[in-house]
C-alpha cells in the first residue's frame, strides 16, 4: 500500500470523524441523559409527555409506564419513554 492509496481514502476518515463528533456523539449523550431521567421518574413530579400534556406521575409500574394525573380524576397510562420534560421533582420522604 503507497501513500496514495492512504491519500485517497484520508478524506472519507476525515468524513467520519467530523460526523462522528458532530452527530453521532451528542445524539447519543441526549440519549442516555434522558434515559437517566426517566429511570428517575417518581410518584409526585409534574411531567410534560412528548404529545404536550402536562400531568403529576401518579404510579411508577414496573413494566416501563407510569400513571400520570392530568387533571382532577383523570389518569391515563403513559410509557416511560415517552416523558419529554420534568418541570418540578419531588423531595424524597425522610426516613
Amino acid at each position: 500500500m503507497d501513500t496514495s492509496a492512504i491519500a485517497q481514502f484520508l478524506p472519507l476518515i476525515l468524513i467520519f470523524a467530523i460526523m462522528y463528533f458532530l452527530l453521532i456523539r451528542p445524539q447519543q449523550k441526549k440519549l442516555k441523559e434522558h434515559q437517566k431521567m426517566v429511570s428517575a421518574l417518581r410518584r409526585g413530579d409534574q411531567v410534560v409527555t412528548q404529545g404536550g400534556l402536562i400531568g403529576k406521575v401518579v404510579k411508577v409500574k414496573e413494566n416501563n409506564e407510569l400513571e400520570v394525573e392530568l387533571s382532577e380524576g383523570v389518569k391515563v397510562r403513559v410509557v416511560q419513554s415517552t416523558i419529554a420534560q420534568v418541570l418540578s421533582k419531588t423531595e424524597p420522604a425522610d426516613t
